[in-house]
């Protein structure tokens, strides 16, 4: 089976705990605090394996939550930090973030890794708080929560060329005899139904990857038919064959194909109307298609290439494939994601920083549930929360002291708490005390 979109969970590790810890050896008096940290989460790496063609095996596993860090331990010893959880894509693998869709990685050349889910940092010991006032604290961090993020990864096939057209007009047959590529021939509509791929050879010497997606019909861009599923593959394909049923087997006009297609790629995604497209008059082995084919060229922009074949008796492939080898060393990759050109200006001796805006998270709310109680959210509040070890009536103290700096304390008057109410935070109650 063919899987080319599919949404996953990923979580980085967390971080190991501090630890509290004393030094008590025979002739060191006051020893003094010796709690180590914790080691750093692991993060989820995404890594490119060239031999994958499909995201099927993430059909069968959508969770992947990294190992957390080892915790500190005495005598100042660091915990170990958790080997990075490596994740193998196929080529041409895009990875965004399932609630922003914002790209966080394209990813195209084999061995080609980018980080998706970060581990969090190790929390300190008690040895990391002494300070000259309080020479023994007994205060120590949890480990950072390691991110955690639902992620769409969406593949998009790596091949220079692609074949469009109407169902049955050709396109596995020309690719079928231009390429060791044996995909399924049949005489009905979508007899192709997912994306194959060729490794195009010409005579002297020149190749390139070819892949033939299945048939579009009109309306295909709003997810009409089958092609609309893959229409995304032809997006980084640099030049377009439109192969075209000249003989007009099925009684449709050869031109008015040739408009619903390229409206079709036009409707889906305007750059597809940039790239340079070859024209392939196929099936000129039956009745009725010189007269099509001289019709057909009334029609058209003196600059369209028009190439007459029959994928069937193989006429006319080799002036087809030298033309399309031509325009693949000519023409430039397409970015699907819009980068900023730095290199000239690197050239210029300049160096540039570059700042993004980025909203600041809230760093706390307050909402009220039916009972009453007052439950405390927000990403900032609720990693401090986690980081505090509650065992420890240092840590506690060190907490509140936190929220009250937020100004989580005034918020709470402000909505009405009063002394002895409920206040919740994740899944732990606490008393609001004036």
């Amino acid at each position: 089976m063919f899987v080319d979109q599919v949404k996953i969970y990923v979580k980085g590790g967390d971080g190991g705990n501090g630890m509290v810890a004393f030094r008590r050896e025979k002739y060191v008096p006051n020893g003094g605090p010796a709690g180590g940290d914790g080691g750093r989460g692991a993060n989820v790496i995404f890594e490119v394996e060239e031999g994958l063609r499909t995201l099927m095996d993430f059909r069968y596993q959508r969770h992947f939550k990294a190992p957390r860090g080892e915790h500190g331990m005495s005598k100042n010893q660091h915990g170990k930090n958790s080997k990075d959880m490596i994740v193998k894509v196929p080529p041409g693998t895009i990875v965004s973030d399932a609630e922003t869709e914002e790209v966080i990685a394209d990813l195209t050349e084999h061995g080609q890794q980018a980080v998706i889910a970060k581990g969090g940092r190790g929390g300190r010991g008690n040895s990391r708080f002494a300070t000259p006032a309080n020479p023994a604290p007994e205060l120590s961090e949890n480990g950072e929560p390691g991110q955690e993020r639902d992620v769409i990864l969406e593949l998009k096939l790596l091949a220079d060329v692609g074949l469009v057209g109407f169902p049955s007009v050709g396109k596995s047959t020309l690719l079928s005899v231009v390429s060791a590529a044996r995909p399924k021939i049949a005489e009905y509509h979508f007899t192709t139904i997912v994306p194959n791929l060729g490794m195009v050879e010409t005579e002297d010497a020149r190749s390139f990857v070819m892949a033939d997606l299945p048939g579009l019909i009109e309306g295909a861009h709003a997810g009409v038919g089958l092609g609309h599923q893959f229409l995304r593959h032809i997006e980084r394909t640099r030049v377009i064959v439109h192969v075209i049923d000249m003989a007009a087997i099925e009684g449709r006009d050869p031109y008015e194909d040739y408009l619903t297609i390229n409206n079709e790629l036009k409707e889906y995604n305007l750059r597809l109307t940039e790239r340079p497209q070859v024209i392939v008059a196929n099936k000129m082995d039956m009745p009725g298609a010189e007269e099509n084919l001289a019709a057909f060229k009334e029609k058209l922009h003196e600059n369209d290439m028009v190439f007459p074949i029959s994928a069937f008796t193989r006429d006319g492939l080799r002036d087809l494939l030298f033309a399309i080898a031509d325009l693949v060393d000519k023409t430039p990759e397409f970015p699907l994601i819009e980068e900023v050109e730095e290199d000239q200006e690197q050239e210029q001796g300049v160096n540039r920083v570059v700042y993004r805006h980025e909203e600041d998270k809230d760093k706390f709310a307050i909402t009220r549930d039916s009972d009453g109680t007052f439950v405390l959210s927000g990403e900032t509040l609720e990693k401090l929360f986690k980081m505090t070890n509650f065992a420890s009536e240092e840590s506690t103290r060190k907490f509140a002291r936190q929220m009250r700096g937020m100004g989580i304390d005034d918020a709470l008057r402000e909505r009405g708490a009063k002394d002895g109410d409920t206040v919740r935070i994740l899944k732990y109650e606490f008393e609001f005390v004036e």
